[in-house]
């Protein structure tokens, strides 16, 4: 009887053993299997970070706050060059009003062309975007600021989509 219970215990604990046993191998694989993807996954978003920061990069080429040459005109200034870009930016958007902008020749056919946004190339360019809300455009404008802290602003080019 001693003998019985004792090989019972014996086939139980080795059905146990081989059960733990099948059940970690399954649930390891299972885990190196998501760690494999989770690497993939962060390898793919680091390439693309950098394929961003490289974009990023290049556009601010392209923009007074990423132009060291053109912002070695302004040193003498007191004014920062954000406020700077502030500055000739609301001069374009103020332009707007509820017959449309000044600087857009364009005439649009429900409503007049408003600004909506301006992107301050460097100390003398700027590239603007309006619509009438169906019609699109852009124009490049020669801007100077006046010592008074006016600008004057000169269309060099308009492009209606």
């Amino acid at each position: 009887m001693k003998r019985t219970i004792f090989l019972y215990l014996f086939l139980f604990a080795a059905l146990w053993i081989v059960f733990q046993y099948v059940h970690n191998s399954k649930y390891s694989a299972n885990a190196e299997n998501r760690i494999t993807k989770l690497e993939k996954t962060l390898v793919s978003k680091d390439s693309l970070n950098g394929t961003l920061q490289e974009k990023m990069a290049a556009v601010s080429s392209f923009s007074l706050a990423g132009n060291v040459n053109a912002q070695e005109y302004f040193e003498k200034s007191d004014r920062s060059v954000s406020e700077i870009i502030t500055l000739v930016s609301d001069a374009v958007i103020e332009k707007n009003t509820a017959q449309g902008n000044d600087l857009i020749s364009y005439k649009g056919d429900t409503r007049p062309f408003l600004m909506n946004s301006v992107q301050v190339l460097n100390h003398r360019w700027l590239i603007a975007d309006f619509t009438d809300g169906n019609t699109w455009g852009e124009l490049i404008v020669r801007y100077f600021i006046n010592e008074d802290g006016s600008v004057d602003l000169e269309v060099v080019e308009e492009l209606l989509h």
